[in-house]
């Protein structure tokens, strides 16, 4: 008998993928096909990941044949144990400074050609409103990130301090799956919730406090937290 292969980080960049797959559908019975929706992702890598979300206990496989299926049966522990790997600070973050009241409004006329997405209390507040702050944050996707910030930050007339500021350009850790799961919120870009939940948790301050009181609204609206 084939020992199972273990995915060496399930949650990485692309294999997480198929985590936020599986949490925004979690009844679905799910087939390995299903995972090569986005050309990212091979269907021998989701094999990949689904042996390994079997041995820590995250889904259960059903063997029938040409008619196998997984189904998520602990997303608890599956985020809990998600939670214990990441935090925010794996992304990499370029800070800047405005003085206009009124800078998350421009940022969302000059980048409306441009993917990104707020996170932290900036992106959770337009579903809380719990947390007063001036800093905003916002993932940016770009192929040139030196020359494309550049010109974001000289449309938008930003600053550069010797420390600090309060508009924070992040490069993203999860480059490719933070991208596909964008929500709009106000015309605004916006993370999903659940990497708004993973950004959160161990952010300081209030990040653990604004991440938990997100997922009871969410809970309570009967909406999706993944």
């Amino acid at each position: 008998m084939a020992k199972k292969k273990k995915f060496k980080n399930l949650f990485s960049d692309k294999a997480s993928m198929v985590i936020r797959m599986m949490l925004q559908n979690p009844e679905k019975e799910w087939v390995v096909r299903d995972f090569s929706s986005t050309e990212l992702l091979s269907i021998g890598m989701a094999q990949e990941v689904l042996q390994s979300m079997e041995i820590k206990g995250y889904i259960e496989r059903v063997k029938k044949g040409p008619k196998s299926f997984s189904v998520l049966t602990n997303p608890e522990k599956l985020i809990t144990d998600w939670l214990k790997w990441y935090q925010f600070e794996k992304n990499g973050v370029e800070s800047y400074y405005s003085p206009d009241k009124n800078i998350l409004k421009k940022i969302k006329s000059v980048l409306k050609e441009q993917e990104y997405a707020l996170t932290l209390h900036t992106g959770a507040n337009l579903i809380t409103y719990f947390v007063r702050t001036t800093d905003i944050y916002l993932y940016i996707k770009t192929e040139s990130w030196k020359k494309d910030i550049l010109k974001i930050r000289q449309d938008l007339g930003l600053k550069e301090l010797v420390r600090g500021g309060n508009i924070h350009f992040v490069d993203p850790f999860y480059r490719n799956s933070i991208f596909n799961e964008i929500q709009k919120i106000e015309g605004y870009s916006v993370a999903s919730n659940l990497q708004l939940y993973l950004d959160l948790y161990h952010f300081q301050p209030r990040g653990r406090e604004h991440a938990e009181h997100l997922k009871n609204i969410l809970i309570a609206k009967g909406e999706k937290f993944a």
